[in-house]
């Protein structure tokens, strides 16, 4: 077989399951794979799905997976394996089937990696020792005590080292495809994979898993939620504590009070939040000028964008979009 022949070859993805696996952390970054081959028109990958049987699996949700085939049944080359997080973590980590099969079969491959909880697994086979991961940020304490000379990264939604790749809870499983696909493909076509997925490509390694929709999440006052949702959709205007306290028919000081009870954060440092969090995005997607972002996001001026860049990011926004910006679609954009 030829060069050309074998690059044209799909990358062959596996997915390893265990009992009571989290579903949607095999799921969701297999359709991201299953959309880019859509997307594409052609087989850019072969997925597979495999455990230590060829039995069918648990998952999360009651219904069962059936893998593709079992672990020493797979055919050809792997090109990327990816272990799942779940529920059953604490146990496949003792199983010396699964395990033993990793800790060979995972540095044959060109990448290897986990989502979640499929940290411990890896972990468990010998694959993370000296290197740096993450994983769910509830379970860092015993992942620490489990595995001490691994480098927990916890804040962040992926992390790469080497060959390895591991992920945050669940829908971090799909930042982390969609960012396997960029490397394959380059950084459009894994925009138009996420755009057809209705999810946003712009939650880079490095990014915390604490994202601003992430942390702030929508309170159970149901005033509060709406002057959150409002907050959301009318970013340019103005969303000062008193603007947002009339709006749901609050005393201003009853509407802070109550808003730094749910959710730990006062209503302007929620609203600078999900203004950064949407200037990141233009920043990253579009080729907006910097004062068009400022004036969208509410900032209202060059300066005023800068420096919560600066305050709360550490980098201008000139840096974040030479860093972050796919430049075929956005070249000539300046900050």
């Amino acid at each position: 077989m030829s060069a050309a022949d074998s690059a044209n070859l799909p990358r062959h993805i596996v997915a390893v399951v265990y009992p009571d696996v989290m579903a949607m952390d095999v799921c969701g970054p297999m359709e991201a794979f299953a959309m880019a081959n859509f997307l594409a028109g052609r087989g850019l990958y072969r997925l597979s799905v495999a455990a230590v049987t060829s039995d069918p699996v648990s998952t999360s949700l009651g219904f069962c997976i059936v893998p593709t085939a079992a672990l020493a049944d797979l055919e050809g080359p792997i090109d990327t394996l990816l272990v799942a997080g779940g529920y059953g973590h604490a146990v496949a980590l003792h199983d010396r089937a699964l395990t033993g099969w990793l800790r060979e079969a995972a540095p044959r491959a060109r990448r290897h990696g986990s989502i979640c909880t499929g940290a411990f697994v890896l972990g468990a086979s010998g694959l993370l020792d000296g290197k740096s991961a993450t994983t769910h940020w509830a379970l860092a304490p015993s992942f620490a005590r489990d595995f001490p000379s691994t480098t927990l990264e916890i804040d962040s939604i992926f992390v790469r080292d080497g060959q390895t790749y591991t992920s945050a809870g669940i829908s971090a499983g799909i930042d982390l495809a969609l960012a396997l696909i960029e490397e394959d493909h380059g950084r459009t076509f894994a925009l138009r994979v996420a755009r057809s997925l209705v999810v946003f490509l712009k939650r880079t390694g490095g990014q915390s898993q604490f994202s601003a929709h992430l942390q702030a999440q929508f309170s159970s006052i149901p005033a509060i939620r709406k002057a959150q949702e409002w907050a959301l959709a009318h970013l340019s205007e103005d969303l000062s504590a008193k603007a947002l306290a009339a709006r749901v028919g609050m005393s201003e000081r009853n509407f802070r009070r109550l808003f730094v009870d749910e959710l730990r954060e006062t209503p302007r440092e929620y609203v600078e939040r999900i203004r950064l969090d949407e200037a990141r995005r233009q920043i990253e997607d579009t080729d907006l000028p910097a004062q068009a972002v400022a004036k969208r996001c509410g900032f209202g001026t060059v300066d005023s964008l800068r420096r919560v860049f600066v305050r709360q990011l550490g980098v201008t926004p000139l840096w974040y979009r030479t860093q972050f910006q796919n430049k075929n679609d956005a070249a000539g954009a300046a900050v």
